[in-house]
């Protein structure tokens, strides 16, 4: 019985090959879509499982509101991963990342080349216990207790020294000044981790660790991790530590400010240390100082959701179709049942047919889903691969598949073989099948989803373009980075005054910041010889030279610049617009004095003990973090820094000055590496989530309308076969091309704009919640409503006009004598 139904199948493809084709590449698109993006959620929600005490492992996290300013970080104090440990016995073992950013490696020798590494961490040596990582060589527990130990990943180890055998015992010369012992060698961390590493570094010995205060939400440099024990409950281990918590700052506030916990928190601000659990980190969190991009639960849902619809919509263009084309298969169902058919085995032929268009479908899909993964990584920033191998992928692939097919295929079953005998044979369906309520929503459903997808994708895009076109308060154009300027030793203020020589150049500094991501130096001053919790001001601070202003166009509000000639701007501060307003200079700022302790306060801190800083000037606000944050408090002090070189250059000289740049400096530092940047490719990285984002839900949207109008193509079709006829009859009785196509449009036509009308309040909502996480952010004006509407009805237009035409334009009498 099968086997007939699926020569029955053959057949009915064969003899309806425009119809097969709809069907099929329709379902193929929506399988080959929802495949790769739940390839991709699945990504996405494997990260951080592929360490089997996961579910054990949490991570300590800041958030702070003091002095005028609100962080939430992803990195506490030095204290608080022992201290944890030794209050609460449930705390199995704990480990501390600093991440102090690139390094400059190289062998040691004579001049052996300098590599500069990115994925540097310093970390405790219980690294391996809380994240157990495959060695290669070296052992585990041991290879980073001692100081100056350093750990590889294999491809470093390959990289260095040939092999991770050859690299064990080796030694590495850091930043041109330390020896590091090669201890071990681990396998490369996989990639679905929310943070990367390929050198490993002990923190035994570590300075910042030795002469940290043991306060808590003081000095936010360190990613703290807690390792539970088995059978610990989470919320169980939440509610001590919050406890723990609370206890410590306590203390903190009472050393720094004279103040309990209760009443610092009296004046509306506060410190909390927290935890989240190591699986909600990349998904989760929105944490400042993060070791790596991280994603977003939110897309996960969003992109989830796009698939979904993506194939529905294929699968409603199947059952449109297939009931649409009833009339044509009326006759075959009545003689059937004529013969003795019972409904169940009319439901079977039909069920049988669609899930073989829908196994044909999942060939065709597997193979568009193979060859663009590729492009689709490489869109996505992930490597994620087809798991050919599993029996579970094929499993989940299988039952995909039959869902699929009695989704699509389960009402034109029922509907088609419910059909009447005498009906039939007598030819009364046409009538009945043309108006089907059931087709009209589905139409809708179809259109207002690709109209949502329109909207939101137009919004997305006029956002990044807003991002990328406001006024910064800094110009970010023709101007080129130098990193690891530290390497060129005392030679560094030469090679600026080289580089000033060039005619390409208008202007370089030497500055340790700049408004691009990066970890930033924070920290708090007073507005007096005291520190109290109202008078403090956490600042961001940048040491930079007498050029950075001119360099980087920085808008002065009042005051002066720093002078060469006045060795006293040595102690002088440039503020930015929020530190004015925090620190309560309102009038007459220039000459206000702010001050710096040096140490922890204690009972013994003098009014000595603080460094004085006049302001000299008041810098306007501009934008140096993303515009999803509003801005900080900032200190810009005149200071020697050695780590970054930016050079402005005249429009059109990019090249000849990257090329005089690469030659200077190969002439200073032969052994260093020479790596630039554009800051205003920097600078749009911060949104790249965002760019991906707006890419994906354009694609995904113009697959959705392709195969929308794929199933209005095929409606439209079937519905002027239908009424051949009509058209003929009319167009005997005078009726012209134009009111014949409007006839058969009309219809089609109203079923848009209906779909519209339920998008725009659903996509208006969705784009609403998602421009909240922008301070700053565009206004959802009403010309994207009217853009995506009109281009909706101009597509479907388009796609039912052209059947329309067709229609209108034959020849009456061949239309009423094949009738």
């Amino acid at each position: 019985m099968f086997q007939n139904y699926i020569k029955i199948a053959i057949r009915n493809l064969q003899k309806n090959k425009a119809y097969s084709f709809i069907n099929i590449a329709g379902l193929a698109i929506g399988i080959a879509c929802c495949l790769l993006i739940m390839l991709f959620v699945a990504h996405e929600l494997s990260y951080d499982r592929w360490n089997p005490q996961a579910d054990r492992i949490v991570r300590t996290y800041a958030d702070i509101n003091f002095g005028g300013n609100q962080f939430r970080l992803a990195v506490t104090g030095v204290p608080i991963g022992p201290e944890t440990q030794r209050e609460l016995p449930d705390v199995q073992s704990f480990c501390r990342f600093r991440d102090y950013g690139s390094h400059l490696v190289r062998k040691e020798g004579e001049g052996t080349q300098n590599f500069r590494e990115e994925e540097v961490l310093y970390v405790d040596s219980t690294f391996f216990e809380v994240f157990p990582l495959a060695m290669a060589s070296g052992e585990a527990r041991t290879c980073l207790t001692q100081p100056n130990s350093i750990v590889l990943s294999r491809s470093k180890a390959e990289k260095h020294f040939g092999s991770a055998q050859a690299a064990m015992g080796q030694n590495l010369i850091v930043e041109n000044e330390s020896t590091w012992k090669v201890t071990g060698v681990f396998e490369d961390m996989p990639a679905n981790s929310h943070f990367q590493a390929h050198l490993l570094m002990s923190l035994n010995g570590n300075k910042e660790i030795l002469e940290s205060p043991p306060l808590w939400a003081v000095s936010n440099n360190f990613h703290t991790y807690l390792l539970l024990k088995e059978g610990t409950s989470f919320d169980t281990f939440n509610e001590k530590f919050n406890n723990l918590s609370r206890q410590k700052i306590g203390q903190t506030a009472a050393q720094l400010l004279g103040l309990s916990l209760e009443q610092l928190e009296a004046t509306g601000q506060y410190a909390r240390i927290g935890l989240q659990r190591l699986t909600d980190i990349h998904l989760r969190s929105d944490l400042g100082v993060e070791l790596g991009p991280n994603g977003d639960i939110q897309y996960v849902w969003i992109f989830s959701a796009i698939a979904l619809f993506v194939l529905l919509i294929a699968c409603i263009n199947f059952m449109n179709l297939a009931t649409a084309r009833s009339a044509h298969r009326a006759k075959e169902i009545g003689v059937r049942k004529v013969l003795g058919s019972t409904r169940g085995a009319l439901i079977g032929q039909f069920m049988s047919e669609t899930l073989f268009m829908a196994f044909l479908s999942l060939i065709l899909a597997l193979a568009l889903a193979s060859a663009v993964m590729p492009w689709f990584n490489e869109l996505t920033g992930r490597a994620i691969q087809i798991p050919w191998a599993s029996p579970v992928f094929w499993g989940l692939l299988a039952c995909g598949v039959l869902i699929t097919g009695f989704l699509a295929g389960s009402y034109p079953s029922f509907f088609l073989s419910g059909f009447e005998t005498i009906k039939v044979l007598k030819g009364q369906l046409g009538r009945k099948a043309k108006h089907g309520s059931l087709r009209s929503a589905l139409v809708v459903f179809q259109f207002a989803t690709a109209i949502v997808l329109i909207i939101c994708t137009t919004v997305v895009y006029n956002q990044l373009n807003y991002i990328q076109n406001k006024k910064l308060g800094f110009q970010k154009d023709q101007l080129i980075i130098l990193d690891d300027a530290y390497a060129l030793g005392d030679g560094i203020l030469a090679f600026k005054q080289e580089m000033l020589k060039h005619p390409g150049v208008e202007s370089a500094t030497i500055s340790s910041f700049l408004p691009v991501p990066s970890s930033h130096n924070n920290t708090t001053y007073t507005s007096s010889r005291e520190f109290r919790q109202d008078n403090s001001v956490n600042m961001d601070t940048w040491d930079v030279d007498h050029d950075y202003f001119k360099t980087l166009g920085l808008e002065l509000k009042e005051g002066r610049l720093f002078d060469k000639n006045r060795p006293a701007d040595s102690l002088a501060v440039i503020i930015n617009e929020t530190a004015l307003k925090n620190f309560g200079f309102t009038e007459n700022p220039i000459g206000k004095k702010i001050y710096y302790l040096e140490n922890a306060p204690t009972a013994d801190t003098k009014p000595g003990d603080f460094i004085e800083f006049t302001v000299i000037g008041v810098v306007k606000n501009f934008h140096y973090e993303s515009l999803r944050t509003n801005i900080n408090s900032l200190g810009i002090f005149l200071d020697d820094s050695r780590g970054l070189i930016t050079v402005r250059y005249k429009a059109g000289e990019s090249k000849s000055v990257i090329a005089a740049l690469e030659k200077q400096w190969k002439a200073m530092a032969p052994t260093q590496p020479f790596s630039y940047r554009f800051l205003d490719e920097a600078f749009s990285r911060m949104y790249q989530t965002e760019q991906r984002l707006g890419q994906i839900a354009l694609i995904f949207a113009s697959l959705a309308i392709f195969v929308s109008c794929l199933g209005l193509f095929g409606l439209a079709s079937f519905m002027a076969e239908q009424r051949t006829k009509e058209i003929g009859i009319r167009k005997v009785l005078g009726a012209t091309t134009a009111g014949i196509v409007g006839l058969l449009s009309k219809d089609f036509l109203l079923l848009v704009g209906f779909a519209l009308l339920l998008a725009t309040p659903l996509a208006w909502w969705g784009m609403h919640k998602w421009l909240q996480d922008f301070v700053y952010r565009i206004d959802i004006s009403a010309w994207v409503f009217v853009m995506a509407g009109l281009a909706a009805i101009a597509i479907a237009f388009i796609t039912v006009g052209f059947q329309s035409i067709r229609a209108a334009l034959a020849n009456p009498v061949n239309s009423l004598r094949s009738e």
